[in-house]
């Protein structure tokens, strides 16, 4: 509920608002004082708040004032194009972390940066290891206080939450600013001419909302100590008058010494000034958001009664926590981005497939739109340096870098990139240079940020891998791209967005990828003689699925079939876990590919096989000792059924304790399999599919008894896995793989895998060229357009 509905009614519960409203103790005691002095001011105070009216003057200022700064300071309305009405701040505000302002390193190199970020093993540049202090008990607890950011990270939010806690009453259990006084929010940028009068601008704060000689009223209140200013954008004062703002604001605060400050800026223009004139301020840095602080975010954005009933909030954050959206994610970290996310989301209901545009919209946020929709004055630069040269030139880099795989570049590095851009371009103005450039870009929208001294990056890695993708496509570069990035996971995310930035020209693309992966396997008889065997052995089958889903499929199946070429591959080469680990990778790929056709049959055979072997390598074959051995391969067992519909089986595996007998267990695996939809196995042509159930009831007929020999259960697992392999049609040697047979198998299914999600990303396809492309993967066959 609004504070002014909430406690400041007026009328006949104005005295009441008085005594309930924080500032309006404050005021009473400011004018109370001032009474009792002497002077003009205090002459002032007394002629103006004494008398029959008086007393109503200021009860109507105070519920004004309180009423005031909720409507112009929260109500929270970002991008106009998508947020067509504001929200309350106090509904959707998630709770702010500050760091101490240590994000500059100054004494670490370009490879320690390098090094520290790829041992997170997750997407974000922010430090891991610095304290996270709740920003409220930290501006509750300093009186002045200069809160630094990148650009959109919330720190003209958190000033205007800081005055809204200030402004609730004493017995407000939800109060976090406990200090007797009154917030004044000044908005930096305001001072755009020559005259710069701070205590003007607050005189006129308190004049607007009604207070009785307002300009008297703010000097008592400054002489007592009881202002709460509140200085935002310092970064957003326009050049030409930075220096003349930034003495005054030094004079202001050491005249006043006695009132509380909290100011904001971005972290580049703070730097790049060296924080003159703020000398008795406590520097900290916002955070970005953690996963904790986005889930918080959304919770209160999607707050609605049609949005709780329906669980969006939760469907959304379930959404972002999916490897596809790991990059969509890592925008998030960025207030004004998840903001921008949520609006999206909030229209559609999902997040778009074709990410390119979403990324190229958040990059367009920080390059223009933000500073347009808060009418900041451009830095003199920007007179000749438009925002789509700026996003050429940062493409480049992006790109450069990239290549190189450095996600952090010095300064001197950048400053000549810039320059021979610069020097390169027709149309660029010639007083611009690289160093003039960079600190343009730096303090004006952040998305390159130094990380250390003179060590600089792109904001986030998805901006970088946009921008990459962008110059790719704009310089033609998709050949050299699939050649030399193809099975570089690390380039991933860079495929799918050069596919939903190439237009018309995607299905093209998807040729190339598909020309690209055909090499992988065409020096391996063995794995071509497996491409013969899938079209063969799925040719004519029941046009349940696609042909190429089923395709997938039988590949899978076969794969997966191998259950224990890894004990023979350990005994020769030493190589089995290496290349177990590749089959479950090739298996991942196959299965994604099969989309709508599960393994669980398959999975199911071959966990009785991997469980039996279990059992006979145990030479004491007591109950509970095998089932420690099982337990030790039932993650193995489990893993090749990822992606299963049916999870009675994963359950199953994981279900063994000392009071079941492992023979019962794997009977019942065998009988899980003869009850799973048989649709699956009609993706074979093969006659001895139809009597598939009769042949795996006998199999759990004679399954030994938990006190049989080795040899017993080893003969039992050979004879299993002998009729599977001859009931797909292949001999076990079809499917031992050495490993670079097996590393050119996963090549190959990776770079399928990712030319689906490439077409997935991609704006338009045409119908028949993806058609006839479809119907050349997983065989033998290459298209004719594939040398394209």
């Amino acid at each position: 509920m609004a504070l002014t509905a909430k406690y400041c009614c007026v009328g006949e519960l104005g005295a009441m608002a008085l005594v309930e409203s924080a500032i309006g103790g404050v005021a009473a005691t400011i004018i109370e004082q001032a009474i009792k002095g002497t002077g003009y001011v205090n002459q002032q105070i007394k002629d103006a708040y004494t008398g029959t009216l008086a007393e109503q003057k200021r009860i109507a200022a105070v519920n004004n004032y309180v009423r005031r700064y909720e409507e112009r300071h929260c109500q929270v309305k970002v991008m106009p194009g998508l947020m067509k009405e504001p929200l309350p701040l106090d509904e959707i505000y998630t709770a702010v972390k500050l760091l101490n302002d240590e994000s500059i390193r100054f004494f670490v190199g370009v490879d320690d940066l390098e090094e520290t970020y790829r041992k997170k093993g997750r997407r974000s540049f922010g430090r891991d290891d610095s304290e996270r202090r709740d920003g409220m008990q930290v501006a509750n607890a300093e009186q002045y206080l200069m809160v630094l950011g990148g650009p959109g990270i919330g720190k003209s939010t958190f000033l205007r939450k800081i005055g809204l806690e200030v402004l609730k009453p004493r017995q407000d259990a939800s109060k976090q600013i406990h200090r007797d006084c009154i917030p004044v929010l000044i908005e930096l940028k305001e001072f755009r001419d020559d005259t710069i009068n701070l205590k003007q601008k607050i005189a006129a704060e308190f004049e607007t909302c009604g207070f009785p000689e307002a300009m008297a009223f703010t000097d008592a209140s400054l002489a007592q100590g009881k202002l709460l200013v509140l200085l935002d954008g310092l970064d957003e004062v326009p050049t030409r008058n930075l220096n003349a703002v930034i003495k005054h604001l030094e004079d202001f605060v050491d005249a006043h010494d006695n009132n509380a400050f909290v100011a904001s800026c971005r972290i580049a223009a703070y730097r790049s000034n060296q924080g003159i004139g703020f000398r008795r301020f406590t520097d900290v840095t916002m955070a970005e958001f953690d996963d904790e602080q986005i889930e918080q975010f959304v919770s209160r954005w999607f707050r609605s009664s049609l949005d709780l009933e329906a669980g969006t909030a939760n469907k959304y954050w379930e959404l972002l926590q999916k490897d596809e959206h790991t990059a969509t994610k890592e925008l998030a970290q960025t207030p004004l981005l998840l903001t921008f996310l949520c609006l999206v989301y909030d229209r559609e209901q999902t997040l778009p497939a074709q990410r390119s545009s979403l990324y190229g919209k958040a990059l367009n946020i920080l390059l223009s739109e933000w500073a347009a929709q808060k009418r900041l004055e451009q830095d003199p630069i920007y007179e000749g340096f438009h925002p789509d040269l700026e996003k050429v030139l940062l493409a480049e880099i992006a790109h450069n870098s990239f290549v190189q795989d450095q996600l952090f570049f010095l300064k001197d590095d950048l400053t000549r990139r810039i320059g021979e851009f610069l020097a390169d371009t027709l149309d660029a103005p010639k007083y611009l240079d690289g160093t003039a450039v960079l600190t343009a870009i730096e303090k004006q929208q952040g998305v390159l940020v130094e990380r250390a001294t003179d060590i600089y990056s792109f904001s986030h890695l998805t901006l970088q891998e946009y921008l990459t993708a962008f110059h790719i496509v704009e310089q033609r570069l998709e050949d050299a791209l699939v050649k030399q990035h193809l099975t570089d996971e690390r380039w991933r995310e860079v495929f799918l967005l050069v596919a939903g930035l190439s237009g018309n020209r995607a299905i093209d693309f998807l040729y190339r990828l598909e020309k690209q992966t055909r090499i992988y396997l065409e020096s391996y008889t063995k794995l071509c003689n497996l491409l013969y065997w899938v079209t063969a052995s799925t040719e004519g089958s029941k046009e349940t699925y696609s042909p190429l889903a089923t395709r997938a499929a039988a590949f899978a199946a076969a794969v997966e079939s191998n259950s224990d070429s890894n004990s023979v591959l350990v005994l020769v080469g030493g190589i089995g876990i290496a290349v177990e680990k590749v089959i479950f990778s090739i298996g991942s790929s196959a299965r994604y590919i099969a989309t709508g056709i599960t393994s669980s049959n398959i999975s199911a055979i071959n966990s009785a096989i991997v469980m039996a072997r279990a059992i006979a390598r145990d030479s004491l074959i007591t109950s509970n000792e095998t089932i420690t051995c099982i337990l030790d391969d039932r993650t193995f067992a489990a893993d090749s059924m990822i992606g299963s519909s049916n999870e009675s089986i994963i359950d199953f595996v994981f279900s063994f304790d000392s009071h079941r007998t492992i023979d019962r267990a794997i009977e019942t695996a065998i009988r899980l399999a003869i009850d799973i939809n048989p649709n699956h196995l009609e993706i074979f042509n093969s006659p001895k599919f139809s009597d598939i159930s009769e042949q795996l009831d006998q199999f759990a007929k004679a399954v030994p008894d938990v006190s049989s020999s080795s040899e017993t259960w080893w003969n039992w697992a050979d004879s299993l896995e002998a009729w599977w392999l001859d009931t797909l049609g292949l001999e076990k040697a079809d499917i031992t793989f050495t490993e670079a047979e097996a590393k050119a198998l996963q090549d190959y299914f990776y770079a399928t895998e990712l030319l689906l999600r490439c077409k997935k990303a991609a704006i338009r396809i045409p119908k028949q060229a993806w058609a006839d492309l479809e119907a050349h993967l997983l065989t033998p066959h290459r298209p004719e357009n594939a040398s394209s």
